[in-house]
């Protein structure tokens, strides 16, 4: 047979799933490493999208979505966050994040073209870069920062060569966020340089101690910013799989290509739930959100107390706890918990070459299983912290 391609079998396989996968064979284990709610998709978004398919709303929709969606998500977005979108010219639904990301960077990139990165990072942002045929350059976030972007950090690594800026704040893995002065001094750069920002902006209503912020909110450079959001994390709809992507028309408009030829619409029920979602479902949002302020409270004053720096996360429902202390590898650490005490953890690593030292433990469980971790966790470095 002919040699498959390449490319695809450079990328290595998510670091996340490695441990999700193994601690799936193994009885009694905690695991806290896939970030996924807990919480079921509040039943009146269900009932919205089975009542559609109980009227017949069971074909495709228009490629870029249902209108009514579009229209809802840019109210969303104005009232919220002070986004200004175009529902019929500057929004494309998708089916969930990852494909918004997918095709933003297949839409942007040329060969050869740079995409700066921040490390540590989602696992999916790089390989969809290398699958558009472009380049990651990192910028190493550092803890002392609170895991933010510095403005001479952007600076440093903005060459001829650079196509796009790829953030993710609130962020997975760190929970670290950005606020809006911090972005002020960013945008400057981002202005002078004329580069793409490719914000994905999952985890906006997860934002726990002060407002959330977007480069979108700045009007000098918001044609160049590409905002990437959905509805699987704030409404625990990880399930049905819809998101969307806002963008200046010209952009929006060579995504909805792609889209076109590879998706056609996102699945028909799951738009009708995310309408319902986006019309009644902030108050479910806000339960979900308190609760997960509670988990993170006490994981991080656990983790802390048992010697492992912890960061306070701002945002999302992760932690990023600093295990150098231990004096293993966040690869022998993560290995390790999982054999000897059964709680699975993410190793930093899984996030890019700067998670060394770190792991990224999930909070988007119920308290009991939080504290039964923690307890487990502190026997196993009882014995390792000298």
């Amino acid at each position: 047979m002919k040699e498959l391609s390449r490319k695809v079998k450079d990328i290595k396989p998510s670091g996340i799933r490695k441990f999700f996968d193994l601690a799936n064979t193994m009885e009694g284990v905690i695991s806290l490493g896939v970030g996924e709610p807990d919480f079921n998709t509040p039943w009146h978004i269900c009932e919205n999208a089975i009542y559609s398919m109980s009227q017949g709303k069971t074909h495709y929709t228009a490629n870029r979505g249902l209108l009514e969606l579009r229209q809802e998500i840019c109210k969303f977005h104005k009232t919220r966050y002070n986004q200004n979108y175009d529902p019929e010219t500057e929004t494309l639904v998708t089916v969930g994040g990852s494909e918004a990301i997918d095709i933003a960077f297949r839409a942007l990139l040329n060969p050869g073209d740079e995409v700066i990165m921040l490390d540590p990072n989602y696992v999916a942002y790089a390989p969809a870069v290398e699958l558009a045929d472009g380049k990651c350059v990192m910028i190493q976030l550092k803890e002392e920062n609170d895991f933010k972007l510095l403005p001479e950090d952007l600076k440093n690594a903005i060459t001829d060569k650079t196509k796009a800026l790829m953030i993710n704040f609130p962020s997975n893995p760190t929970g670290g966020v950005m606020t809006y002065e911090d972005y002020e001094k960013l945008v400057p750069i981002i202005k002078e340089s004329g580069i793409y920002v490719i914000s994905d902006e999952i985890y906006a209503e997860l934002s726990f101690d002060q407002e959330f912020a977007s480069l979108a909110q700045f009007e000098e450079i918001r044609d160049q910013v590409i905002v990437i959001n959905g509805f699987s994390k704030a409404f625990a709809m990880t399930g049905w799989r819809l998101g969307y992507v806002l963008s200046n028309k010209e952009i929006s408009a060579q995504m909805t290509k792609i889209h076109q030829y590879i998706i056609m619409s996102a699945p028909t029920a799951a738009q009708y739930a995310g309408l319902e979602a986006l019309r009644n479902g902030i108050d479910d949002v806000l339960v979900m959100k308190n609760d997960y302020l509670n988990r993170r409270n006490l994981l991080v004053n656990r983790l802390n107390r048992m010697g492992l720096k912890t960061n306070m996360p701002h945002g999302t429902f992760y932690v990023f706890p600093n295990i150098q202390i231990t004096g293993l590898s966040s690869d022998e650490f993560c290995e390790k918990l999982l054999e000897e005490e059964k709680v699975a953890c993410v190793p930093g690593t899984a996030f890019g070459e700067s998670g060394e030292g770190f792991i990224r433990i999930s909070y988007a469980y119920s308290l009991d299983h939080i504290k039964e971790a923690c307890d487990r966790i502190e026997h196993f470095i009882s014995s390792r912290i000298k």
